[in-house]
């Protein structure tokens, strides 16, 4: 049982690199934006403090003061990768991107689309922020862009939803993919590993039902604690303890193993700002843990999709 050709890579699961060159036949990359939004989660429209790791200071652009206007910071993401890519996709980053009136959004997105060499965008969002006008907005978009919609779920499991303090749950979620899916918009999800009281079988959960959804891509990385946050606090005072490497790395590869060979890998480890960064050490080193991931994946004879790919076979 050997990996799909189409991935066109070296690697043991399908990237994002060698999706974008599927795709494109090049070399794309992200332009992160910070578009200056906030998050309902934290100006009391659904709860305030954010989630429970989230420090709540935004880009490097934001503390810097007055953010650019969305032109700017594209031209200057542009600058730093011109030698290596030749097309790119804006992708608004920062909080919640969809969480203003669709006019304000409208005119956010078309700056970003009219830059040159920018063929689509990836819009990070909530759940709960995808109302019918946004969708509606988003889907025009995507007659002539390549466009993603990134929803930060980090768990299948409403218990643990709630002690993220998220602010909504894994019904809407699915509501949230129903109707993207149904417009046609690709669809990455973000998830975390290590969350507080979650075993690796609410792992392995989470990652079987996003498996059965239409789910185009992922993003997976541990939990990070940083201070300013609730979770900070917490981890400065040793009333919770994060994940170790080894066990973040096998866990990674099983939820590799149940998902799709054709969902894109879009991360799979990620820091946190150095200034406020508390633990794990080991999340620091992110080329480390990626390698690491490799090992253990070569170690296992395995790749994403082999355990779907194993019940495939075995089935009558």
């Amino acid at each position: 049982m050997d990996k799909p050709d189409f991935w066109n890579n070296t690697k043991r699961y399908y990237d994002l690199k060698s999706y974008w060159r599927n795709l494109f036949g090049c070399t794309v990359y992200k332009l992160s934006i910070d578009a200056g939004f906030t998050c309902p989660n934290r100006d009391g429209s659904v709860a305030t403090g954010g989630c429970i790791y989230c420090d709540g200071r935004g880009s490097p652009l934001r503390q810097a003061g007055k953010l650019p206007g969305i032109s700017r910071q594209i031209a200057s993401g542009k600058q730093y990768y011109k030698s290596s890519a030749s097309k790119f996709i804006a992708y608004f980053q920062t909080f919640t991107n969809t969480y203003a009136p669709v006019d304000r959004l409208k005119a956010l997105y078309d700056e970003a689309l009219s830059a040159q060499d920018v063929i689509g965008m990836s819009v990070g969002t909530r759940p709960d922020c995808l109302g019918a006008d946004v969708i509606d907005l988003l889907a025009g978009y995507a007659q002539k862009y390549h466009v993603w919609v990134e929803l930060g779920l980090q768990s299948a499991h409403d218990e643990t939803l709630a002690r993220l303090n998220r602010g909504h749950n894994y019904a809407q979620f699915l509501d949230a993919v129903g109707a993207l899916a149904q417009r046609g918009l690709h669809i990455c999800v973000h998830i975390i590993i290590g969350l507080p009281g979650e075993t690796p079988l609410h792992v392995h959960e989470t990652a079987a039902r996003l498996a059965a959804l239409q789910v185009d891509g992922i993003k997976i990385h541990s939990l990070l604690a940083l201070s300013g946050t609730q979770l900070g606090a917490s981890y400065g005072n040793n009333d919770i303890e994060l994940i170790s490497k080894e066990k973040y790395v096998s866990l990674t590869c099983d939820v590799l193993e149940l998902l799709p060979p054709s969902m894109v890998i879009q991360r799979l480890t990620a820091d946190g700002y150095r200034d406020i960064f508390m633990g794990p050490d080991w999340a620091k080193n992110k080329l480390d843990v990626l390698n690491a991931i490799n090992r253990e994946l070569e170690a296992r004879n395995s790749f994403q999709g082999m355990r779907r790919l194993q019940a495939q076979a075995a089935a009558p």
